[in-house]
């Protein structure tokens, strides 16, 4: 089996559609499980990040799978998306797959190019991939090749030298909405990962009044008192949104952190007074609906694009550099991958060919007792001959196929059409069978005879 992809990315499909498919860290477990089990995914790895939710999988029925898996995830969307969600989906399988997944965790396929945090983020669904039993062979022999991948990509290009985020790209737009914002009051909401990397930006921007609010308070005084900031309680969340002129929000949360009625009681207090959301969170945190309230402009991680692509432009040379190693590294892995079943196959296909025509011999010789000893000698070689021979161009072709892509696939397909077991003792080896001492000896190798 080899490696197939269902991804939902920023580049593919508009948040609504992300939005309903995104997984906390917290119920990736339970994800892995159901969806293995309804899909009969042999493997599986789950990502879910606010810009993409991906499916890396290995399926002894690929088509099946991936249609088992589109129907469950098309019962979490609301009835008008529904139909959005086949056609908004990324289907990758072998080579293609295997790229994509070293261009994620190289950060070539983030919305900011050169991010650091999606590496983590992919250390992290590969650890629970493996701690809950979703990571098997296929999984476990190909992250370490594509992490490795991303730190060469990190040392040997300059594509992560401007420490860039979704937070970053969150204070540029804040920074295009007001002149200054040394003057603005700014209300962070949230105190995860993404919030922490805005507020350090935002801090670098000249921001002086910060206010941050969390449920867990005890998060929220931590950043308050790194980033010389106010924290408040999140039940006066209602009154600190009427006092911001710029709400940056960040959660795990499942549902609206961010309600219009609260945005509409706020600008009741603020008599009118302009005020700007900036959403970085999947599941979303503001209602959409706030849009609605006159001087009151939302934007969320899907309207951070037109200032990322700035920072792509500014990349674009050392990505090519950088995809330039992932087609090194991909190269490497194929390679591998497949001479794991060719020689073991080729052996395997062997002992298959050698048992069968022992079979035959013994059944020949034991109704040909009258011939002399190298009579007896003849008949084995000329059986010897022909197994060499039948067998001398599948075993080189097979050899050889391992430094291409299609290597894998003849080596599965010869297991699937022989019953063979790669890898098993056997005659071929040389090994004498249980019960005689007469082997016909066939090596791995070719033979002249």
């Amino acid at each position: 089996m080899t490696l197939s992809l269902l991804s939902f990315n920023f580049k593919t499909a508009p948040i609504e559609v992300r939005e309903p498919l995104a997984v906390s860290a917290e119920g990736l477990p339970g994800e892995l499980s159901a969806l293995r089990k309804r899909a009969d995914l042999a493997e599986a790895m789950l990502l879910s990040t606010c810009n993409r939710v991906e499916y890396y999988f290995a399926a002894p029925n690929l088509r099946a799978a991936e249609a088992a898996l589109l129907e469950a995830l098309r019962e979490r969307l609301p009835e008008p998306d529904r139909e959005r969600l086949a056609v908004t989906a990324l289907r990758l399988s072998r080579r293609d797959a295997l790229n994509h997944l070293f261009r994620v965790a190289s950060s070539l396929e983030s919305m900011v190019v050169g991010e650091p945090q999606i590496l983590g983020q992919l250390k992290e669904a590969f650890q629970i991939a493996t701690e809950h039993g979703a990571a098997g062979p296929l999984l476990t022999g190909l992250m370490p090749q594509v992490l490795r991948a991303a730190k060469r990509v990190r040392t040997e290009t300059q594509i992560g030298r401007f420490p860039l985020s979704i937070g970053y790209v969150a204070v540029q737009l804040a920074q295009r909405i007001f002149a200054s914002l040394a003057d603005q009051t700014v209300l962070v909401i949230g105190a995860g990962e993404m919030a922490e990397l805005a507020v350090e930006q935002l801090k670098k921007a000249g921001i002086r009044r910060l206010v941050l609010t969390n449920r867990t308070l005890s998060n929220a005084v931590k950043l308050a008192e790194r980033f010389e900031g106010t924290a408040e309680p999140f039940e006066r969340l209602p009154e600190l949104v009427a006092e911001a002129d710029i709400v940056l929000s960040s959660t795990g949360a499942r549902s609206f952190v961010v309600s219009r009625d609260t945005v509409r009681q706020a600008m009741r207090a603020r008599r009118g007074k302009s005020m700007f959301f900036i959403d970085i969170a999947v599941p979303r945190d503001v209602d959409p609906a706030v849009n609605e309230l006159a001087n009151v402009y939302r934007y969320d991680v899907d309207d951070l694009q037109s200032v990322a692509d700035a920072n792509r432009m500014e990349r674009e040379r050392e990505a090519q550099a950088a995809q330039a190693i992932i087609d090194q590294e991909v190269e490497l892995y194929v390679r591998w991958r497949a001479s794991l079943g060719a020689v073991p196959t080729v052996g395997a296909l062997r002992n298959h060919f050698t048992s069968a025509a022992e079979e035959e011999l013994d059944k020949t010789l034991a109704r040909l007792r009258h011939l002399a000893p190298q009579d007896r000698e003849r008949v084995e070689r000329l059986a010897r001959t022909l197994v060499n021979r039948l067998l001398h161009k599948p075993s080189m072709r097979l050899k050889q196929a391992t430094s291409a892509e299609e290597g894998q696939l003849y080596a599965e397909t010869l297991v699937r059409l022989f019953e063979l077991e790669p890898g098993g003792a056997g005659t071929a080896s040389g090994e004498a069978p249980e019960g005689g001492s007469r082997v016909l000896h066939l090596p791995l190798g070719t033979s002249k005879d």
